[in-house]
């Protein structure tokens, strides 16, 4: 009789090591996951990498678990304990008179460098926001002296590990002249030496370009009232301002302007109703009878 092949529970290669069924599959996972990672352009474990100028990748240290950021170009050599979590990124390039918005912003020093932690990882604001643009210096647009790092100018820059883009490239907001925007203040800063407080209204008036604060939002665009010979503009005080002539006003006091010409209401006046001036012919009449009869 033939004798039945004894059942070891793993096949025994000619070359010597067993090989269970699992560790068949094995390779074909390894195969199918590279498939899927090149089928989205990265390479799982990438020994090199072509960085093309004004692009970037995040690399990983896998002993300190700090990530950071290559910028090329260059060729980057992948150490045995890195690890490459992204394929090349392009830069975010600010064309001039637009600008974007960055959550999870980085830490920078007075210097402008940016600030590190003891084991190299990068800074950030975090649930904090940063906004970043390049414009062209005009004697129309206002520059307050205390923005952040180098809003203007700047080059392509990448994003740091934790960095989103918030909001993409978006062009700058051009205010018209007889024309204001309404801002309210969501947060306590400094504005050219005025401390604005969470909760203030101002006016940014035109001709000039709006360049905007996280600290800041727009409520509104304000028109400018145009006042004809024989009328008049009512205003209301909202709450307690000094009006354009160096008034005092308190809450809920109505005025009139009677000068001629355009008129831009301020943060706190709110326009009741144009009035028309009135003609007393009765009064006249008997003016110029009398005339007449002496």
């Amino acid at each position: 009789m033939r004798k039945s092949k004894p059942d070891w529970g793993d096949e025994v290669d000619e070359e010597g090591p067993s090989i269970n069924k699992k560790s068949k599959e094995n390779p074909q996972r390894l195969r199918m996951g590279k498939q899927q990672y090149q089928s989205e352009g990265v390479d799982p474990e990438p020994a090199v990498v072509r960085i093309p100028p004004y692009h970037y990748i995040h690399v990983i240290d896998q002993i300190t678990n700090v990530t950071r950021v290559e910028i090329g170009p260059q060729t980057f050599v992948r150490k045995d304990n890195e690890r490459v979590l992204t394929a090349p990124i392009e830069m975010v390039i600010v064309p001039p008179r637009h600008y974007c918005v960055i959550k999870n912003p980085v830490v920078r020093e007075e210097s402008g460098e940016i600030s590190r932690d003891a084991i190299g990882q990068i800074k950030l604001f975090h649930a904090d926001f940063e906004v970043r643009y390049l414009i062209l210096f005009s004697s129309l647009i206002r520059i307050p002296f205390n923005y952040i790092y180098s809003r203007f100018a700047q080059d392509p820059f990448p994003l740091y590990p934790g960095e989103k883009l918030e909001l993409g490239i978006t062009p700058l907001r051009v205010v018209n002249a007889m024309t204001a925007l309404q801002l309210r203040v969501t947060r306590d800063f400094v504005d050219n030496n005025v401390s604005r407080i969470a909760g203030d209204i101002y006016l940014f008036e035109g001709p000039g370009t709006y360049l905007p604060r996280k600290e800041v939002e727009v409520k509104c665009q304000i028109n400018a009232e145009v006042i004809l010979p024989n009328e008049a503009l009512k205003l209301k005080a909202v709450r307690s301002t000094v009006d354009r002539d160096g008034k005092p006003r308190v809450a809920g006091e109505e005025w009139l302007i009677r000068r001629s010409g355009d008129y831009l209401p301020g943060a706190y006046e709110e326009v009741v109703e144009k009035c028309k001036a009135t003609v007393n012919i009765k009064q006249n009449s008997n003016q110029y009878v009398k005339q007449n009869s002496q």
